[in-house]
């Protein structure tokens, strides 16, 4: 009996066995969709689950069904197909193009599949970043072509002082009438500008009618005396009336050989600062008073008035210091007025000053032209486009340049990223900066070089 006991107690132990295992293998082999759904909430940190519909208790949102047993489902293909990645930000994946919406960035196509990236060695990483960047910008190529070189350059119109005339007083004496009246007054060639009494005028005139009363058969002391009151400042006019009126005159009229503006010569600080300006900036010196009144004596030989012709003009340029090897004496120049933009007009540079101006950097070269037509304001602004020198060169993008100072720095592609690479330059064109030497034809560099620089350890770098 108890054999019989132990071996039935021994069977239904095996029985129950061999049922567990059966449910446990059904329940492995059923099928994922027939597997019961849970439910959970869209708020990861609620971590709230639940086999059946309803509302999270503790954020009141509508349970959402999970998918289950089924394979994850990958946005991209890993076999075939491209992706749209950002270059800051690598983590940020498209199928299709757009921008990072972390920084904004314009997306770059990246090839999955076959044409897979190479692999990053270790010993690229462990580089120091100024020798070495990791990265998967767009490159670029020098190109070789010919340009046009085209100048941009500011300047004022200024007077020519080529045409600028002297009156001076020819004898020392009194002014006793002064026709000139204000600063810059339009004077035309022939009007009167002052009458000066000179008492040496004076004696001259008398000397001269002694000789004609008394000794009028000495032809050659008669003959020095007129021409020494020509040489005093009378004109012929005024000596064929005291010849023929036999009286002399008390004053003599000063005339102007020059169409143009009057400038005050005795004031020299102002019109110092007028010649090193090129224009009239300080308006109380234009509406001050003249300093040379009637009553006042001028000395023999001194300078009085100065005469500025407005219709002859220069346009004084400003030419920055990288463009200063392109300027030469004949380029073409378009000049463009600024209080009168549709009268740009044609010229060509006639003159480079050999120097720099005091408190400028800049060199300055001179456009003469003809102001009568035009009648550009003196002292205004204008802006000129000069045409240089067709260049056949190597070009790169400016952005793929770094300025370090004295050094100019591009990223060369090599394997596995970016190599910085001194490189020598040249001038800068528009978007395009000419390459001397450093770089070759079938070399690709980064297409913008400052995403690639680190500020505080991008110092020195080596050719």
């Amino acid at each position: 009996m108890k054999r019989l006991l132990i071996l039935s107690l021994v069977l239904l132990a095996v029985a129950a066995c061999q049922d567990r295992k059966e449910k446990t293998a059904a329940t492995e082999h059923v099928h994922p969709a027939e597997s019961q759904p849970m439910y959970t909430c869209p708020m990861p940190q609620d971590s709230v689950f639940s086999d059946k519909p309803g509302t999270c208790p503790k954020c009141g949102m509508d349970l959402v069904k999970m998918e289950t047993g089924k394979p994850e489902q990958h946005h991209h293909d890993t076999n075939t197909g491209a992706v749209y990645t950002c270059p800051m930000h690598p983590d940020v994946r498209s199928d299709k193009p757009g921008s990072c919406p972390v920084c904004g960035m314009d997306l770059v196509k990246k090839e999955i599949g076959g044409n897979q990236q190479e692999p990053i060695e270790l010993d690229a990483l462990l580089k120091p970043t100024n020798e070495f960047v990791v990265s998967s910008l767009p490159v670029t190529v020098m190109q070789q072509k010919q340009e046009q070189i085209e100048i941009r350059a500011l300047g004022t119109i200024t007077y020519d002082t080529r045409m600028a005339g002297t009156i001076s007083a020819r004898v020392s004496g009194r002014i006793e009438k002064l026709y000139v009246r204000y600063r810059y007054q339009r004077i035309r060639k022939g009007e009167k500008i002052m009458e000066v009494y000179s008492p040496e005028l004076l004696t001259a005139q008398q000397n001269l009618l002694f000789l004609l009363r008394n000794d009028p058969g000495n032809r050659n002391i008669i003959e020095a005396a007129k021409e020494k009151l020509l040489l005093l400042g009378m004109d012929a006019a005024q000596l064929e009336k005291l010849i023929r009126e036999e009286k002399p005159l008390m004053t003599v009229t000063v005339y102007s050989n020059y169409n143009g503006h009057i400038h005050e010569s005795t004031n020299t600080g102002a019109m110092s600062k007028e010649r090193e300006t090129g224009a009239m900036k300080d308006i109380s010196l234009i509406t001050e008073e003249l300093s040379l009144k009637e009553g006042m004596y001028v000395q023999k030989g001194k300078s009085v008035f100065t005469v500025y012709d407005p219709a002859r003009a220069w346009a004084v340029l400003n030419i920055y210091g990288e463009n200063q090897a392109l300027v030469r004496v004949g380029s073409k120049v378009t000049i463009v007025p600024e209080t009168l933009p549709g009268k740009n007009f044609q010229a060509s540079l006639d003159y480079v000053e050999p120097f720099y101006r005091k408190d400028s950097k800049t060199l300055t070269a001179r456009v003469y032209f003809n102001n009568g037509d035009l009648r550009i304001p003196i002292g205004s602004q204008v802006s000129a486009t000069i045409y240089g020198n067709t260049r056949q060169a190597y070009w790169l993008p400016k952005e793929a340049v770094l300025s370090l100072g004295l050094d100019k720095v591009v990223f060369e592609k090599v394997k596995g990223g970016f190599k910085a690479h001194r490189i020598s330059t040249g001038i800068m064109h528009k978007e395009h900066i000419q390459v001397l030497n450093g770089l070759g034809v079938q070399d690709s560099v980064a297409a913008n070089a400052q995403y690639l620089m680190d500020s505080e350890s991008f110092i020195k770098v080596k050719n």
